[in-house]
C-alpha cells in the first residue's frame, strides 16, 4: 500500500484511498485486515488498521413489513459481540454503496441505501467497536465506496463516549456505536441554507432508520441518541473543522 504520510488533515474526506489495495486482494467471511501508517488521520504516526467488510446480504428473512411493526428503540444491551459479518450488514443499511449509477458526477458513480439530496452525501459514518469479533477496539470511520473501515482513533471509547452522552449506559454496554457525523459545506454549496438547515438532517434521518429496520430484521437492538455534548464528541473523535457530530446510534444484541 502507498504511504500517506505526507497528507494534510484534509485529506480524512479521502480515506478510501488507503482501503483500496486491500479491495482489490477481495475478502473472506471475516473482515480482512491491513495496518497502515496515516500521517492524515489523528494519532499521526501510529500504526491504523484497515478492515475490508464482509460482503452484505441483499436478501433477509422477514418483510418490511414485519420489520416495521416489531420496530423499537432498545436500550439495555448484552455483553454478546456482535459479528463482523453483523456489523458490516448494519453499516451497509446505514451508508452503504446500493447500485453503480448511470452518471458518475456527484455520486462518484455509486448510490447508496439511504437517499441523499442531489447524491451529494453530506454524512460521515463512524463506529465505536468495542466488542466485535475479529476487529480491534477502536474508533473507525466507514468507507462507503469500498465497504471498508478505517481505524481513526486506537482502543475502547465506549466509557468516555458514554460520559459525552451525559452518562448513558447503553452506550457502554452495546458492543458498537455509530456515530453519525455531517459536513455542511458539501451541501450547502449547492442548496445553500436550505441544505443546511434541513437537507442534512433529513438524511440522517432515512440513515438511521434504515439501521433500526435492519437491526429487527437481524435480531439485534438499536437506539437513536441525540442527547450528549457536541464539543465532547468532537473531542474525542478528533473531528476534523467542518464536520459535526449529530446521532449516536449503540447496536447489539438486547434482553
Amino acid at each position: 500500500m502507498a504511504s500517506f504520510e505526507n497528507l494534510g488533515r484534509c485529506a480524512r474526506c479521502c480515506v478510501c484511498l488507503l482501503v483500496l489495495s486491500v479491495v482489490i486482494s477481495g475478502c473472506g467471511s471475516d473482515a480482512a485486515v491491513v495496518s497502515e501508517e496515516v500521517g492524515s488521520m489523528p494519532n499521526a504516526g501510529v500504526l491504523h488498521a484497515s478492515y475490508v467488510l464482509p460482503s452484505p446480504e441483499t436478501d433477509g428473512g422477514i418483510s418490511v413489513e414485519r420489520a416495521l411493526a416489531e420496530r423499537r428503540s432498545r436500550r439495555s444491551f448484552s455483553d454478546e459481540a456482535l459479528s463482523a459479518e453483523q456489523l458490516s450488514q448494519i453499516l451497509w443499511a446505514a451508508y452503504g454503496v446500493s447500485e453503480q449509477a448511470s452518471d458518475g458526477s456527484s455520486s462518484g458513480g455509486r448510490l447508496r441505501t439511504a437517499p441523499s439530496a442531489g447524491a451529494l452525501y453530506p454524512l460521515e459514518v463512524y463506529v465505536a467497536v468495542g466488542n466485535v469479533t475479529d476487529i480491534e477496539a477502536g474508533v473507525y470511520k466507514y468507507v462507503s465506496q469500498e465497504h471498508a473501515l478505517v481505524r481513526v482513533i486506537d482502543g475502547d471509547i465506549r466509557q468516555e463516549l458514554s460520559s459525552a452522552a451525559l452518562g448513558q449506559a447503553m452506550i457502554v454496554d452495546a458492543p458498537a456505536t455509530l456515530i453519525y457525523c455531517g459536513v455542511f459545506d458539501r451541501i450547502s454549496d449547492r442548496y445553500g441554507q436550505r441544505g443546511r438547515d434541513r437537507y442534512v438532517f433529513m438524511e440522517i434521518g432515512h440513515s438511521a432508520q434504515n439501521v433500526y429496520l435492519q437491526a429487527e430484521a437481524m435480531g439485534l437492538g438499536a437506539c437513536a441518541v441525540g442527547a450528549f455534548t457536541d464539543a465532547d464528541v468532537s473531542e474525542l473523535l478528533e473531528l476534523p473543522a467542518g464536520e459535526d457530530p449529530f446521532y449516536l446510534m449503540p447496536v447489539g444484541h438486547f434482553f
